[in-house]
């Protein structure tokens, strides 16, 4: 049986007997495992955030994204029962309804979940479509298991017991028939197609049917539609009635926003208080010229905003994807509001705008050059603005694997010959916050000595002062020891650093890559644990820098204390373009090294211009969690920047720097006070 991902628990939801609404269980074959499983959990597994797959195969490979359980018998009414048992033994505490269906169903997952939101779970039901068993005499009725059913929680409870007597007293080669009968005769209860005024809605798909010409109510509102046989016609059908909800939720915008237009009538300020689009939030309002959010101009084959601070660039990948889409929406909405009259054909954008307002979404404005055909087939040329809006989705909760806190941390520091007078202030502050709580985090140190340091080692070690200092450490905690690496090299290159520090640490170790300048709190352990997951996610907190003293006080002394629980970061801000400190676990960089390797071949010179963060952006296909961290608060210092680096990493680091001086305001004092004829 494939292992399945732990999900963090909701502890109070636990404590206090909640359950979740909805868990779904799928049927498959050994023929079907690979096709038709895998087209419905493309089409369904976004939607039902609770889904297991069951097989009778044995040792069976679960296909990528896929949790799957296999039984080892490939009888299906033997595969219905331990389903059932499986079910209830594992998950059937956790939830209110269970939806049973087979790999060639297409179910409809809004209409499912509508439909059990409707349905009180305080009864039995065995809900589906009622079919007549075999020989027809009784009044009785079973779910048809190619259109699927859903069991309440109780029945299931109730079910159990009797579970052992159906499989040894009824004879049946249908598994959805031996279902009914087993509830018919243990529970009285029969299927029904109508519970609560709830209609369980199917559609029986015909031979050679074409989903695209399927039409009328009974298709619409199908809960699940059977019987689908092959992968293509389950894309097909996804991308139809997803078509279909499309629609139908466009229609419900444009209902709601003709009753705003006709409530704001009664407001004090009228229609003027309307917000374009009607419903969407508000733009952005700055409270200062700091907080103006710049508008991005672009062309349709180039952007006059880059990376890195360069004029202009060639648009590529996503942002040429955006700018088509958004000036195809542009002439689809023109047309839609003008024809039949005129018919607008787009030759080409004359100027283009956006920026990101993060109250509602992005902005677009819009100068095209368009040429409009009246129905007579006279046509001119005109330049004609348009204001566009991507506004920003529904927030959603994504469920993350369980981690824990209790997990040993890593520590990795570099240690340049530049940065080795920092040290004694970052071991001191590694005792008090890590080595005194007894928090369960060792530090490794990496000497990095440069080719002529090196060779005059035995004479001279430039880093004798910090391996003292380490000694005595030792010394003064005698269960504690702090290893070192010695590393020589040029370009002290991160990945070629973490490549020596990999080979020596199993693949469970969870590393925190820190600087000379980084404080190590617990706090900021346990998220370094928490955020980063193991195949799933790596964690790269952005730290806050300090201003420079001597520019943000000008003489003045700094307030020994906060007022508050956030004065401390007043003065600096979060540095956005270092990306030393890092958490993640040695399997993920293993697997990202190994895809790296296949890349760049033996050029080991394409890995000094390369950072972990580089590294997993590049080649790995984890979540890369990005964000501040208010622990990691960092005393100004001007770093410095190695030319030997790539341009990129010597821009980043000389950019820092720059930022990392005083605010705005700050830096035009001094320069005011610099000014002869303004100083005192």
């Amino acid at each position: 049986m494939a292992a399945a991902v732990q999900i963090a628990t909701r502890y109070v939801q636990t404590e206090l007997g909640f359950r979740e609404r909805l868990f779904v269980a799928v049927l498959s074959s050994k023929a079907s495992l690979n096709t038709l499983a895998v087209a419905v959990n493309k089409t369904v597994a976004h939607h039902f955030s609770h889904l297991l797959y069951f097989t009778g195969l044995r040792s069976a490979k679960a296909p990528h994204g896929m949790t799957l359980v296999s039984h080892g018998d490939e009888r299906p009414v033997w595969l219905m029962y331990e389903t059932v048992r499986y079910i209830h033994q594992h998950v059937g505490g956790d939830y209110d309804w269970f939806f049973i269906m087979q790999d060639d169903t297409y179910a409809h997952a809004e209409q499912v979940k509508a439909l059990v939101s409707h349905l009180s779970i305080n009864q039995d039901v065995y809900l589906g479509r009622a079919e007549e068993f075999i020989g027809g005499e009784e009044r009785a009725r079973y779910c048809h298991g190619g259109f699927g059913y859903l069991l309440s929680r109780s029945l299931l409870l109730k079910l159990q017991p009797y579970l052992d007597s159906c499989r040894n007293e009824i004879l049946s080669v249908r598994p959805d028939e031996w279902l009914g009968r087993c509830i018919v005769d243990f529970l009285g209860i029969s299927c029904v197609s109508q519970h609560q005024g709830q209609l369980y809605l199917t559609y029986e798909l015909a031979k050679n049917a074409d989903p695209e010409k399927e039409e009328g109510q009974g298709f619409w509102g199908a809960v699940a539609v059977h019987p689908v046989t092959e992968a293509s016609l389950m894309y097909r059908l996804h991308k139809r009635f997803s078509r279909i909800q499309l629609e139908k939720t466009y229609q419900e915008i444009e209902q709601l926003q003709v009753q705003i237009r006709n409530l704001s009538s009664l407001l004090p300020v009228g229609e003027a208080g309307l917000t374009w689009p009607v419903g969407i939030s508000a733009p952005f309002v700055p409270k200062s010229r700091f907080e103006v959010i710049g508008w991005e101009y672009f062309t349709e084959q180039h952007s006059f905003s880059c990376p890195g601070g360069a004029p202009k660039c060639e648009l590529g990948g996503p942002s040429k994807a955006d700018v088509g889409d958004i000036l195809q929406a542009a002439l689809e909405q023109l047309n839609r509001r003008y024809q039949p009259r005129l018919r607008f054909t787009k030759r080409r954008l004359l100027n283009g705008y956006r920026r990101f307002d993060p109250t509602r979404g992005m902005e677009y404005q819009l100068d095209l050059l368009l040429e409009a055909t009246t129905q007579k087939g006279h046509g001119h040329l005109l330049a004609k603005r348009v204001s566009l809006l991507r506004p920003l989705s529904k927030v959603e909760l994504i469920p993350m694997p369980y981690v824990t806190e209790a997990t040993r941390v890593q520590l990795v520091l570099p240690l340049t010959v530049q940065e080795r007078d920092f040290a004694g202030n970052f071991l001191d502050t590694f005792a008090m916050n890590t080595l005194d709580t007894h928090d369960n985090a060792w530090l490794l140190l990496l000497f990095i000595y440069d080719p002529y340091d090196a060779q005059r080692v035995s004479q001279e070690d430039v880093f004798a002062g910090v391996k003292a200092m380490v000694a005595e450490l030792e010394k003064r905690y005698a269960d504690v020891k702090i290893p070192w690496i010695s590393v020589k090299t040029e370009v002290p290159s991160q990945v070629k650093l973490m490549d020596m520090v990999s080979k020596k640490h199993p693949v469970d170790t969870l590393f925190f890559m820190v600087s000379v300048w980084t404080e190590v709190a617990g706090e900021v352990l346990n998220r370094c644990r928490m955020n980063a997951i193991s195949s799933w996610q790596v964690f790269f907190p952005a730290h806050f820098q300090e201003f420079n003293p001597v520019l943000t006080y000008r003489g003045e002394q700094a307030a020994s204390s906060a007022s508050s629980a956030t004065d401390f970061l007043r003065d600096g801000h979060f540095d956005r373009h270092v990306f030393t400190e890092a958490c993640f676990y040695n399997a993920d960089y293993m697997a990202a090294r190994t895809k790296l390797a296949a890349d760049i071949l033996d050029r080991e010179e394409a890995l000094e211009g390369l950072e972990v963060f580089d590294l997993f952006l590049r080649y790995s296909e984890l979540h890369l969690f990005r964000a501040v961290e208010p622990g990691l608060v960092q005393k100004h210092v001007l770093r410095s920047c190695d030319p030997r680096l790539s341009e990129e990493l010597y821009h980043h680091c000389v950019l820092s720097n720059l930022e990392g001086l005083a605010s705005r305001a700050h830096l035009a004092l001094a320069l005011f006070e610099q000014e002869p004829a303004n100083s005192t």
